[in-house]
């Protein structure tokens, strides 16, 4: 018998320009104040900036920094006789990739000057060569879960 509710799964849309549901999910994410114009201009714009320095496709380097972000394992509190114990659970699918994005985006608004665009389109080249601060936090992430795995008989 479980606590929680009934999850339902969640039907993304595909974005207009590329009909990718990952963008569509990436725009979604992004968007601030239900302004998805503003969000897709930005990460299309992403695309371009990537494009003209790489010459590779911004969408291949985007999903290439979306695989290489998402975590395989993260922490979850559990309490277990008074105390509190971070114990490794691996990630499903879905969840990989919304904890990618987040991180991809917490990480470019963290970051100083340039506009969002530009912010975007150097984390994603960074994140698709395995560097930057998104890839930083899933390695943090990686390192807790490996320490904590003596808990993991509690998951």
């Amino acid at each position: 018998m479980s606590r929680r509710k009934r999850v339902h799964d969640k039907q993304w849309k595909p974005d207009p320009k590329y009909g990718n549901v990952l963008v569509g999910r990436f725009v979604s994410q992004i968007m601030r104040d239900g302004k998805r114009s503003v969000a897709e201009k930005v990460l299309y714009g992403s695309f371009d900036i990537i494009h003209e320095e790489t010459k590779k496709g911004g969408l291949n380097i985007f999903e290439q920094a979306i695989k290489n972000v998402s975590p395989l394992l993260e922490l979850k509190s559990r309490r277990v006789g008074g105390a509190n114990y971070q114990v490794p659970i691996p990630v499903s699918g879905d969840r990989r990739q919304a904890l990618a994005m987040r991180w991809i985006i917490d990480a470019c608004r963290k970051r100083k000057g340039k506009g969002m665009g530009k912010k975007l389109a150097d984390e994603f080249l960074e994140a698709s060569n395995k560097a930057g601060a998104a890839m930083k936090k899933r390695e943090d992430v990686h390192r807790m879960a490996e320490a904590n795995k003596a808990f993991a008989h509690f998951a």
